[in-house]
């Protein structure tokens, strides 16, 4: 079979074949889209907190008006106790308890520190988030406004002419150094911003894996042959140019047009991320030949790709650190294009780095396509085209491909 031949006869089977129809085309098109909509709001908001307030005291209160003034908690109720304050984290109605102590006014009257303990509901760490964030940003403004007030008592203050002077010389004792928190690449601290990206690459990855074993299954159980190594060569190749053609619109919606869509980081160059993706497509393809050999039904491929989503987002190094993995499992994500693929498109598209920057990766992936594609053309030889028998003087392949 001609590359012509082979290229045609495999966009015809992506676009009859409903299996092949469905991961190629319509599941890069929706599930990008759903993940994204899952996590639009970025940041989790209003977390329903109960106080337990021992103090009762204006200060106590202000500091409960203030919490509840924040935009990541809201309290919903008030306990008399701990115990029953724990009712409401094992029925769900709260993720959190904060609890002022009873000495909270005398302390801070007398100059003493005190302390709020938050209790948080850690089955979900974007909770914890919330309620560390907003107790911690409410404990830090009552403090430099405690610090305000005591002024009278200071003899730096006294000295320097401060107490009683203007509220901007009272700022300036209050703030002597002063500081802006700016969050570099995820202005908002999103969750999307942070984790959808490395999502994106593994869809495109994943699903041209599924589509490429459900064709290559296909093929071996309508016994597909073909005679000579040069036709099973022409055969891949073709393959090859209709599966990257296909990808190449696919990976441009999802890479650009779903970010553009939910307003995720984009300040990358579009040039620098086609040169990336051209290699990681590659070795995704090759890398699909490979793994398609495996099983000798195309339902089979789902067990063999489907499970694995998961465990390659973590060997990403985005959802945990990859300074933080142990060894081997960062040499073992190392084989796998997705690793290379999402971190070089996290830091070309959302941090504006150029193919300069990603060189390692970079050339990881042409070293994986290189790999893979070895050991594909190994399988397509000693796998697809294994046995032989003579017939009239004349070699057959007897292997499906």
């Amino acid at each position: 079979m001609t590359i012509n031949n082979s290229f045609a006869q495999t966009i015809r089977s992506i676009f009859t074949d409903g299996g092949a129809l469905l991961f190629c085309i319509v599941v890069p098109l929706v599930y990008p889209v759903l993940y994204s909509l899952i996590y639009n709001r970025e940041n989790v908001r209003e977390v329903p907190v109960t106080v337990v307030d021992e103090c009762r005291s204006p200060i106590s209160r202000d500091y409960i008006r203030r919490l509840d003034a924040t935009a990541d908690v809201r309290v919903t109720g008030h306990a008399p106790d701990m115990l029953t304050a724990q009712e409401g984290i094992k029925k769900r109605d709260v993720y959190g308890i904060v609890r002022i102590p009873s000495d909270f006014h005398d302390a801070l009257m007398q100059g003493r520190q005190t302390h709020v303990q938050c209790y948080c509901d850690m089955s979900g760490m974007l909770y914890y988030k919330a309620i560390l964030t907003a107790n911690t940003d409410v404990s830090l403004a009552m403090n430099a406004e405690v610090k305000v007030a005591d002024l009278g008592g200071n003899p730096v203050a006294m000295a320097s002419g401060i107490n009683g002077g203007t509220a901007e010389q009272r700022g300036v004792l209050q703030h002597p150094v002063r500081y802006e928190a700016v969050s570099l690449f995820n202005a908002q601290s999103g969750f999307a911003s942070f984790l959808i990206p490395a999502v994106l690459v593994l869809v495109i990855q994943q699903t041209m894996l599924l589509g490429i074993g459900l064709l290559a299954g296909t093929r071996r159980e309508r016994g597909v042959r073909t005679s000579t190594e040069l036709g099973a060569l022409s055969t891949l190749t073709g393959v090859a140019l209709a599966f990257i053609a296909v990808y190449i619109p696919v990976s441009a919606y999802v890479l650009c047009v779903v970010p553009a869509m939910f307003d995720l980081p984009q300040i990358g160059s579009l040039w620098h991320l086609a040169m990336l993706m051209l290699p990681f497509l590659v070795a995704v393809f090759n890398l699909g030949i490979t793994v398609a050999t495996l099983p000798r039904h195309r339902e089979t491929i789902f067990l063999l790709v489907v499970f694995t989503s998961v465990p390659l987002l973590f060997l990403t190094g985005v959802s945990w650190p990859g300074a933080a993995m142990p060894d081997f499992w960062r040499y073992f994500a190392m084989i796998f294009p997705s690793t290379h693929g999402a971190n070089a498109y996290i830091r070309i598209y959302a941090m504006g780095a150029t193919l300069a920057d990603v060189r390692h990766e970079y050339l990881m992936l042409w070293a994986l396509a290189a790999f893979y594609a070895f050991t594909a053309w190994l399988s397509v030889r000693f796998v697809f085209m294994k046995k032989r028998t003579e017939n009239a003087g004349h070699a057959v392949e007897t292997a499906e491909i």
